[in-house]
């Protein structure tokens, strides 16, 4: 089982990342996908978060309206577009795979990947 976050990288505030999730070793399409990312001194935090068969997405309200989550399960990928970044959305961010449960939970997630880190420069 294998998933691989990248993307990420050093932006201006008001830019934009789109950040990639290759997943490998496990039936894709039945797994809830969802991003956190967790900033240096802070714990974990839900991102997005988007089901397994309905695409039904769950948004962090610090980042409704700039980020979209999506995922393309003919290719085993799932994605998170970040517009608009701020400073505050610097962090590292995961990728992670659920087989039930709630996306906003990170206890819920059965596997991770090893995190991409997002920069953002004011």
């Amino acid at each position: 089982v294998q998933l691989q976050a990248c993307g990420g990288g050093l932006v201006q505030a008001g830019g934009s990342l789109r950040l990639s999730c290759a997943a490998s070793g496990f039936a894709f399409s039945s797994f809830h996908m969802g991003w956190f990312r967790q900033a240096p001194g802070k714990e974990r935090e839900f991102v997005a978060s988007l089901t397994r068969h309905h695409g039904i997405a769950s948004i962090a309200d610090s980042v409704k309206g700039r980020f979209t989550i999506s995922r393309d399960n003919a290719k085993n990928m799932a994605y998170l577009q970040m517009n608009s970044l701020k400073p505050e959305d610097a962090a590292v961010y995961y990728c992670a795979a659920a087989f039930a449960g709630s996306g906003r939970r990170a206890s819920s997630y059965d596997y991770w990947g090893q995190g991409t880190q997002v920069t953002v420069s004011s």
